[in-house]
C-alpha cells in the first residue's frame, strides 16, 4: 500500500470512529430516555449487553445489522442513529416516526418525549395525551426535581404525597416530583398537555 493509500485508510478509520462515537451518544441517550437499562435494550433489540455497552463507550464498530436492531428496538430510523452532531444545523426537525413514544401502565395516556435528547438528563418535556380516566404513576426523581404540567385541552389532577390538585385548559400545575407522583385525566372527554421536568431544579433544598 503506497503512502496515499495508508493516508486513506487512515482518514477512513478516523471517521468511521468519529461515527461510531456519535452513535454511541445517541443510543445512549434515546435508551435513558426510555428509562431503559442495558439489560432490558439487549432483551428488545438481541444484541448482547456487552456489546451495547461496548458501542455506548465507543469501544468498537457495530455492524449494520447491529445498528439496525438497536434502532428497531429504540423505535427510530437508522438515519438517526447515524446522525452525526457536529454536521446538524441548527434547525433540527424531528418526524413522527423518530419520536419515541411512552405509555402509562394502564395504556391510556401516552407521551411523545418531544425535548431534545440531549438534555435527557436535566430537561426533559413530553407532549401528553390522554384517554379519559388515563392514570400516569412515576417513582420519585432525583432530590430536587421540578415538574410542570400545562394543560391544553381536558382536565388533569396530580397527587404528590398525599396533597391533590386539578387543573383545566390554560392552567399549569408546578410540583416537586423527587417523590412518588401521580398524573391523571379526569375529564370526561380526552385530555392533553405539555409535560416538563426539571431534573436537579434544586429550589426545593
Amino acid at each position: 500500500m503506497g503512502v496515499e493509500g495508508k493516508e486513506r485508510h487512515r482518514d477512513l478509520d478516523t471517521g468511521a470512529q468519529v461515527l461510531s462515537g456519535h452513535m454511541g451518544k445517541t443510543i445512549q441517550r434515546l435508551r435513558k430516555a426510555y428509562n431503559l437499562s442495558l439489560s432490558e435494550l439487549a432483551e428488545q433489540s438481541g444484541v448482547a449487553k456487552s456489546i451495547i455497552s461496548q458501542i455506548e463507550r465507543n469501544e468498537t464498530n457495530p455492524t449494520l445489522a447491529t445498528i439496525w436492531r438497536l434502532s428497531q428496538a429504540l423505535d427510530v430510523s437508522i438515519e438517526r442513529v447515524l446522525a452525526t452532531s457536529d454536521e446538524e444545523p441548527f434547525i433540527e426537525k424531528s418526524s413522527r416516526a423518530d419520536t419515541p413514544i411512552l405509555v402509562s401502565e394502564d395504556g391510556k395516556m401516552r407521551l411523545a418525549i418531544i425535548g431534545w435528547l440531549k438534555t435527557i438528563e436535566w430537561l426533559q418535556w413530553y407532549d401528553v395525551q390522554s384517554d379519559a380516566g388515563g392514570v400516569l404513576d412515576s417513582d420519585s426523581h432525583q432530590r430536587g426535581s421540578v415538574e410542570c404540567l400545562s394543560v391544553l385541552e381536558g382536565e388533569f389532577e396530580v397527587e404528590v404525597g398525599g396533597a391533590t390538585q386539578r387543573a383545566k385548559a390554560g392552567e399549569t400545575l408546578r410540583y416537586r416530583c423527587d417523590r412518588p407522583h401521580s398524573v391523571r385525566c379526569v375529564s370526561d372527554t380526552p385530555g392533553r398537555a405539555t409535560m416538563v421536568c426539571i431534573l436537579k431544579a434544586a429550589v426545593m433544598d
